[in-house]
């Protein structure tokens, strides 16, 4: 039963800044925009986070530090992408080069001492019922945080008429213009917000999952948020479950070199990269599956006429 817990908590614990960072790229790509920058976004919330910590700041100061930096990196793709018309997939790709760069620049001062991690929250009575407890109700703040996030996007997206609008621009920014919504604004605005939440899934790397610096900390996750967003066929549902997927494969191959499997470590390490390739490539054969649900305009750029 121990080993049970261990693998659930750590499963739902590896997942959330995937929870974050992918469900941020869903109402991004949802926009009709393709920000390929997430890694780099989430390095430098990640920066900003460990040294507002290191700086004496609060915990909720340095958290807020690296949700505002992933939206600050956001908010220059956004100028290259849609006021200047930049190949969308070059300009992700230049934040993501350009995140990596500033947060090891960062990390240099850092050292290799680690910070007081983010308290996990004890609920009076809950987190000491047996199995229940450690179960449901002993994770930290960001961990029900991300949930309340998915239940928030997918309100958002799918009962609301501001989601209505931003779905709609996702797949005709055109005829959405001629109507009279202001398409560069709103997509300014998701582009934004999937910033913030990159941002907030770095911070949460930095200062709960492994509360000490290391560079290139987020290890390619970035890269599995926006393959989460395929795998999920552009569903939050599918967002959060594929993230689980992911969380359980990396906790599962932790387990594996703790127990001492006879298997070599690093492919091991792999496991969480190749079950997500799998499961992309046999989601990507329902071609009828894709083509309902993905955004007819992703990627490509709108001048509103003048």
């Amino acid at each position: 039963m121990d080993l049970f817990i261990a693998i659930f908590t750590g499963t739902i614990i590896a997942a959330t800044p995937l929870i974050f960072a992918a469900l941020g790229e869903l109402v991004v790509e949802k926009s009709g925009v393709l920000n390929l920058g997430i890694e780099g976004m989430m390095l430098m919330g990640a920066a900003l986070a460990f040294w507002a910590v290191t700086a004496g700041f609060s915990m909720p100061v340095a958290i807020m530090a690296g949700a505002l930096a992933g939206a600050a990196a956001s908010l220059l793709f956004g100028v290259l992408a849609l006021t200047f018309l930049t190949n969308q997939y070059a300009a992700g790709l230049a934040l993501a080069i350009f995140g990596s760069g500033v947060s090891a620049f960062l990390g240099r001062g850092f050292g290799s001492d680690p910070i007081e991690a983010l308290h996990r929250v004890n609920i009076p009575v809950l987190s000491d019922v047996p199995v229940i407890g450690p179960l449901l109700f002993r994770f930290d703040p960001m961990v029900y945080l991300g949930l309340l996030m998915f239940v928030a996007i997918s309100w958002f997206l799918y009962r609301t008429k501001a989601g209505l609008v931003l779905r709609t621009i996702g797949e005709s920014p055109q005829t959405s213009h001629a109507i009279g919504y202001p398409v560069i604004r709103i997509r300014y605005m998701a582009v934004l917000f999937g910033g913030l939440m990159a941002g907030l899934a770095g911070a949460y790397l930095s200062v709960a999952y492994t509360p000490l610096w290391v560079e290139n900390m987020t290890a390619g996750k970035g890269w599995i948020a926006l393959a989460l967003v395929v795998f999920a066929t552009w569903r939050p549902l599918r967002i959060l479950l594929g993230a689980w997927l992911f969380g359980g494969m990396t906790i599962l191959q932790l387990q594996g070199q703790a127990l001492g499997l006879e298997v070599p470590s690093e492919l091991l390490s792999a496991l969480p990269y190749l079950a997500t390739i799998i499961v992309l490539v046999l989601i990507s054969r329902n071609r009828q599956m894709l083509a309902l649900h993905f955004p007819a305009s992703l990627a490509k750029p709108f001048r509103p006429a003048s």
